[in-house]
């Protein structure tokens, strides 16, 4: 899998100018299923084309929130129609684990309808939401909005950074310091936002749960 997708990254980059915005559609809908492709390699390359004018910040963001809204559907739709029990029985057959299930569950009964705007904005629940969103059946309309509003911030934070990257001249150099100084960021960032805004709310979720469990059996 790891193969085929740096496989397909590679001719993304390629074809990237001839695709044009129906192309980081096509890969940002992708993202947003049960394809691990991070949205941080599809959206960065398009927005260093913005400078050249082949490409628009709004083009951009519009092409990867709507992609990712089409993605996210796919997925809301499997999960309702499926129900929990099919996908907890089969998901770890199509890189859905129950483990990945029931954080996203954790995390929609933790923030509710709102989790849905908020998980497009963070990394690893941002592509999960739509199974919990389409087990208990949230409203499809609401579910979209939600979705192609945090859809369409992330899109545009990434094409920012993107084009603030391309006006780093050191770095389209190539300047392998300069990259590391660009990786390391983005993954601190990253990570921090997993680390407050996911995993400590569910590990104080699961500890307000089972406190609640001690006390009614006390």
């Amino acid at each position: 899998m790891e193969s085929w997708i740096v496989s397909l990254l590679d001719w993304y980059k390629a074809t990237l100018d001839s695709g044009g915005y129906t192309l980081i559609a096509l890969l940002m809908a992708m993202e947003s299923t049960i394809i691990p492709i991070p949205s941080e390699v599809i959206i960065p390359p398009a927005a260093l084309m913005v400078e050249s004018g082949r490409f628009s910040m709004l083009g951009i963001t519009l092409a990867g929130g709507i992609g990712s809204w089409v993605g996210a559907s796919i997925m809301y739709w499997m999960a309702r129609w499926a129900g929990r029990p099919l996908v907890l029985r089969y998901g770890k057959y199509i890189l859905i684990p129950e483990s990945k299930v029931i954080l996203a569950e954790k995390w929609a009964a933790k923030f509710g309808s709102l989790g849905v705007f908020f998980s497009r904005l963070l990394p690893v629940v941002r592509h999960l939401i739509g199974l919990p969103a389409g087990i208990v059946r949230l409203n499809f309309v609401k579910y979209s909005i939600y979705t192609l509003i945090g859809s369409l911030i992330w899109t545009g934070i990434l094409c920012f950074v993107g084009i603030k990257a391309g006006e780093d001249e050191a770095l389209m150099r190539g300047d392998l310091q300069r990259v590391m100084y660009w990786a390391l960021g983005a993954f601190v960032i990253l990570g921090a936002m997993y680390y407050f805004l996911v995993h400590r709310q569910i590990t104080s979720a699961d500890e307000e749960k089972k406190s609640e469990e001690k006390s009614s059996n006390s």
